[in-house]
Formats: C-alpha cells, sequence, structure tokens
C-alpha cells in the first residue's frame, strides 16, 4: 500500500534523474565542443565557464535524443493503444531533433574558428555534404514508416539519425582530443600502457558482448499488459 502511495513520487524521481543525466552528459560534451581553455598545460577557465548558451543547448538536444530513442524502443516493444500513442508522438520528436541538429551544426563553427578554418577552407565541406543528404533520407523513411505504423523500424531510423549526427562532429573534431589544444597523440598515454588496456580489453570485451546479448534474448519479443514473464531460453 504505501509503494501504490507513492508510486507516482518515484516515477517523477526515476525521470528526473534520468532526464538530469543524460542533460549534464551532453552539456559535458557541449564544453569539449566549444573547447576548454588551457594554458601551459593547466586549466585556465572560471568555475562556471562550462555554463553557457551554446552548451544549454546541447544538454537539451541530448534530452530530446534519448526521448526519441527511447520513444522508437517502446513502439517496438509494446502494442495497442500504448503504441498508438507511442507513435503519435514519434514524429514531432523527429522534427525537434532536427532543429537542434541544424542549431548545433550551425553554431559549432560559429562559436570555434579552428572548426570554422576546417570546414570551409580546408575542403572538408564538400565531403561532409553526403551527411545532411542522408540525415534527409533517413527523415523520409522516419515519415512513412510513422504513417505506416511500423513497429522496428523507427529505432533503427532513430540510431541512423544519431549515428550521422555524431559522425558530423567526430569530423569536425578530428584529431583532436581537446579541441584546438591537444591532439589525440599528445594527450595519448604511454605504449605499456595502452598495451595493458589492450589485453584488458580483449578479454572482458567478449563477456560483455556475451552477457548482454544474452539480456536481449531473454527479453526478446512484445512486453504484453497480461503477461507476467516470458522469457526465451
Amino acid at each position: 500500500m504505501k509503494a501504490n502511495r507513492t508510486k507516482h513520487l518515484w516515477d517523477l524521481a526515476f525521470i528526473g534523474g534520468s532526464a538530469g543525466a543524460t542533460f549534464f552528459q551532453s552539456i559535458a560534451l557541449g564544453v569539449f565542443l566549444q573547447g576548454i581553455p588551457v594554458t601551459d598545460g593547466h586549466y585556465a577557465g572560471d568555475a562556471f565557464g562550462w555554463l553557457t548558451p551554446f552548451t544549454l543547448l546541447t544538454g537539451l538536444g541530448l534530452v530530446v535524443t534519448y526521448a526519441l530513442l527511447g520513444c522508437c524502443w517502446l513502439v517496438a516493444k509494446t502494442e495497442g493503444d500504448l503504441q498508438r500513442r507511442l507513435h503519435r508522438v514519434v514524429w514531432p520528436l523527429t522534427i525537434v531533433l532536427l532543429g537542434f541538429i541544424a542549431l548545433v551544426s550551425l553554431w559549432t563553427p560559429l562559436q570555434d574558428s579552428n572548426i570554422a578554418q576546417r570546414w570551409f577552407h580546408d575542403g572538408l565541406f564538400y565531403r561532409l555534404l553526403p551527411v545532411p543528404f542522408l540525415v534527409a533520407v533517413c527523415t523520409f523513411f522516419m515519415h512513412r514508416a510513422v504513417r505506416a505504423r511500423h513497429h522496428n523500424t523507427p529505432f533503427v531510423l532513430a540510431l541512423l539519425l544519431v549515428l550521422l549526427g555524431y559522425l558530423g562532429l567526430l569530423v569536425s573534431l578530428w584529431p583532436y582530443a581537446i579541441p584546438s589544444s591537444m591532439t589525440l597523440w599528445e594527450a595519448a598515454a604511454p605504449c605499456a600502457s595502452q598495451t595493458f588496456t589492450l589485453v584488458g580489453a580483449a578479454v572482458i570485451l567478449p563477456i560483455i558482448i556475451a552477457y548482454t546479448t544474452m539480456g536481449y534474448w531473454v527479453f526478446l519479443g512484445k512486453v504484453r499488459h497480461d503477461d507476467q514473464h516470458h522469457y526465451h531460453y
């Protein structure tokens, strides 16, 4: 009974915690994109240098991104009235996400002259032109999938949209570990440390893949209101 009375409070706490973690995760990404002031190898900014309009934009953008991914995942996992209501949310979330992608893409070269140089003067702009074209293609098929009430296609297309967004950022930042300050090679650990990490990853990564695959297999299929436990062994 006590759990029932506080159920909505726990729901709100879970929603707030998830949204907050997502928001500040992307705040960190925004700080990385706008550049970290470094002087003589030391941080040269102030305590609130991370809080800017650009980082707030990236923070909200990732919240919308995860909302779209979660919505599409639930479309694939549910059915009936809940699925129909989720289908109605997918397309508006897609449009909002596209708006954030456009704003971040325009703002990034404007707030960093080195990225602007890389985009418009080093010949990268023309090589990046397929990215917005592919985003438009994904958006077109997302609209069709939502109208046709497809179950799994929206989630796949949402993943592609996120992948294309991060691809653009990766190309813009390469080869810097800290934009305009330190390259990946300058920030790299010693060779012995990298070898030790590689050996550990070679052992642990297959284990992670195995239990993650097992988890997906166990919970494969739709979640139905009248189901108690459906496991696939």
